[in-house]
């Protein structure tokens, strides 16, 4: 390893086995090893020196994760995790070991998909079709146009358009969670009514994905969904009841 630390990408059992195929991050690209500490083991490569979130590297090291998760699961990492030195890791791996194991049974053959919803496009017309007071105060401004009239009405277009994105997303969530073993909202994002990750079986992916723009299509009037995976399980890194978790938002 380098005086710059060791760059950790995720957490596997021990023994899990490492893709030859692949490297990473940094230019040219580490050497991916795997220190292994008991029954766990971590995934690393060399840091590279002033590591930035580039493309490039964000995408060896999302790449990375997706293959090994083929061959069983990974609690990944997010991007950047950087240890001092080998000492450090093998100490964190020893310190939670069975706290990583019962993380990495939870995640065995799933895999997270990520869905965002946000108003459509081209909502307004459908908008200004079922709203009346939208409608009324476009007469508004028709008839008396002035800046305190537009501002009005532009107000009152964006909140409405954001309403209905995020109850049209409500719905998709409530629709889509009972398929899902957990789900986890996101962080807060600009433009985004509903940021919710669901932890579905590998098998079912395809499926969900399908599901879930089906979803988008019968809602199109009202939200763009954007959908992403299946992704590394970055939102379901603690162990817990996964189903018991799902039932109980989707009885809610």
């Amino acid at each position: 390893m380098t005086d710059d630390g060791i760059y950790v990408y995720g957490i596997v059992r021990a023994g899990h086995p490492l893709p030859s195929h692949l490297r990473g991050v940094g230019d040219p690209p580490g050497e991916v090893e795997r220190i292994g500490e008991g029954r766990v083991a971590a995934i690393v490569s060399p840091a590279p020196p002033n590591l930035r979130a580039r493309r490039r590297d964000l995408m060896a090291h999302q790449e990375l994760l997706l293959a090994l998760a083929e061959a069983g699961p990974v609690l990944p990492m997010r991007f950047g995790m950087v240890a001092p030195d080998e000492a450090v890791v093998r100490r964190q791996l020893s310190d939670a070991e069975e706290q990583h194991l019962a993380a990495l049974d939870d995640l065995a053959e799933r895999v997270e998909i990520n869905v965002k919803a946000m108003p459509a496009d081209d909502a307004l017309a459908a908008l200004v079709t079922g709203d009346a007071t939208i409608r009324g105060l476009r007469e508004a401004v028709r008839r008396r146009p002035g800046y305190e009239a537009n501002m009005r009405l532009g107000e009152a277009v964006a909140t409405a358009l954001s309403r209905r994105a995020a109850e049209a997303g409500h719905e998709i969530v409530r629709a889509l969670t009972p398929r899902a073993h957990a789900v986890a909202a996101g962080p807060e994002v600009s433009g985004c009514q509903v940021n919710m990750s669901f932890l579905v079986d590998r098998s079912d992916s395809a499926g969900f994905l399908a599901e879930a723009e089906r979803l988008a299509g019968h809602h199109r009037e009202r939200v763009e969904l954007r959908v992403a995976g299946p992704l590394p399980c970055y939102s379901f890194l603690e162990p817990r009841p996964l189903a018991a978790r799902a039932r109980a938002r989707a009885g809610g």
